[in-house]
Order: C-alpha cells, then sequence, then structure tokens
C-alpha cells in the first residue's frame, strides 16, 4: 500500500499546474489531499477515473475555503466524513476510510496564523482529536493520519528554529501536543526511515519567491501510523520537487 498526502492549496489551481499529469506517473495507490477548496462538482473527474482513482470527497460548507479528498485505486470497504464536531465537520477537515482491518484518516488540521481566535480554535481542535484518535484506538488500532498538521515538531523540522519559536505551527503548546500524540502509540514514519536527516521540509512561504528556491521551509505535512503498524513501514519520503503548490507530497509504503 503506497500512500501520499498532500496539500494542494486548491485542487483547481494544483489541476491547472500539472497535478493530473503527475497521477499519470503512478506516484501512489491512495493519494490523500488537504485544502482542496472546491467541491466535487466543481471538478472534472473523469481523469481520476481514467487513471483508476475512485474520489471522495468532504469539502467545507463556506465555498472556496479547506476541504479534503481521498483519490484510491484500491476499493475501501467503508467511508466516514468527518469525526462528529460540528465545527470541524462544516470545515470539511476529515474524511476516512477502512481497508480491511486499516484506518486511514485524512486530515486537516486547522491553521493559526491568522489571529488569536483561530489559534485558539485549533488548539481546541486540536484536544478534541487528540481524545477522538485515542478512543478509537482502542477499537481499531490499525491507524493512518495522514495531512497536513501545521505543526512543526522539533527545530529540525523548520529552517529557522530561533526566529520562528512565537510564530504559529512552532508555538511551545502546539509541538508540546505533537510530543504528546507521538508518545500515545502514533509514529512519526519519515522520522522513523529518515530519524536525522536535516533541511526536509514539506511547506515553503509564498510570500517571498526565493523561499522555496533557498529551500527555507517547514515539515508540516506527516503520515503517521500507530504502533500495531509500525513493523509494516517500509519506506517514507518527501518530494519538495513537486511542485503544484506550497507543499510538496510526503510518501509511505507499507508492506
Amino acid at each position: 500500500m503506497r500512500i501520499i498526502s498532500y496539500n494542494v492549496n486548491g485542487i483547481r489551481a494544483a489541476i491547472k499546474k500539472g497535478f493530473c499529469d503527475w497521477l499519470k506517473t503512478d506516484p501512489a495507490d491512495i493519494i490523500c489531499v488537504q485544502e482542496t477548496k472546491a467541491l466535487k462538482d466543481d471538478v472534472d473527474t473523469r481523469i481520476l477515473r481514467d487513471l483508476g482513482y475512485e474520489d471522495y470527497w468532504f469539502s467545507a460548507q463556506k465555498k472556496g475555503y479547506s476541504g479534503v479528498a481521498v483519490f484510491t485505486r484500491i476499493k475501501p470497504d467503508n467511508v466516514l466524513y468527518g469525526t462528529g464536531h460540528q465545527t470541524s465537520d462544516e470545515e470539511g477537515r476529515v474524511l476516512q476510510m477502512d481497508f480491511g482491518d486499516i484506518r486511514l484518516i485524512n486530515a486537516y488540521f486547522p491553521s493559526g496564523t491568522s489571529g488569536d481566535l483561530r489559534q485558539a480554535f485549533k488548539y481546541m481542535w486540536l484536544d478534541e482529536f487528540y481524545t477522538y484518535l485515542s478512543e478509537l484506538s482502542r477499537t481499531v488500532p490499525r491507524l493512518v493520519l495522514c495531512g497536513d498538521y501545521n505543526i512543526a515538531h522539533e527545530a529540525i523540522d523548520i529552517h529557522d528554529p530561533k526566529g520562528n519559536k512565537n510564530s504559529s505551527g512552532f508555538l511551545p503548546e502546539e509541538r508540546e501536543w505533537m510530543t504528546k500524540f507521538l508518545k500515545n502509540g502514533f509514529n512519526d514514519t519519515f522520522r522513523m526511515i529518515h530519524p536525522d536527516e536535516p533541511h526536509r521540509y514539506s511547506w515553503w512561504s509564498q510570500r517571498f519567491p526565493t523561499v522555496r528556491l533557498n529551500n527555507k521551509g517547514w515539515r508540516i505535512d506527516y503520515i503517521t501510523v500507530t504502533d500495531a503498524l509500525k513493523k509494516m513501514v517500509e519506506d517514507a519520503e518527501i518530494y519538495p520537487d513537486v511542485k503544484h503548490s506550497d507543499h510538496c507530497p510526503v510518501y509511505l509504503k507499507l508492506k
């Protein structure tokens, strides 16, 4: 099972930049995308079906905002839309599907960069999601959580840790949440394969055009797996040369 997680920053914009041509290269069996900013009806999905992908969408009620989707060549046994948390579900943040006894969760974590209200919402969302995952893992122990977590965990995961110590996405409380999460049965698959590799990022600010060129980025996109799947992790990678978004795809191969 080859899985990719990719914040496309608008699926229609990504398609115009060659997203579907990239899909033709067979990058993975399952593509989890975040920040679709679209309804399914806004996109010509025939090309996805022509490439062998079934497509599932969970869009925000607000047009042009948030939203997640999964394009998969492996037919899921069950699909669940949301987590039952009203505001999160209204923003189209979590899409889940079962493949046998494996539950795949595609999540777009909130950003707090727009101000204090959204930062407070982010903390509330993180706490709710942590509780949700803890309870779910008791009955479904084999979990894969893909997504834009909007958190750079350690200093190695950000180009300028000192300069960003007060920036949303690298605040102490967010990093502590990530540490707690990774001590509660989840594993950062990229760091399992590349434990000490620096300068590996998945997002670059678009405010300054040279930022990506100079690789001044953040690693905020992850695929984590529960301990029950840890032995099945065969490979994990980040693909910075794939450029349809301000993010790039992250990859996991399970045996």
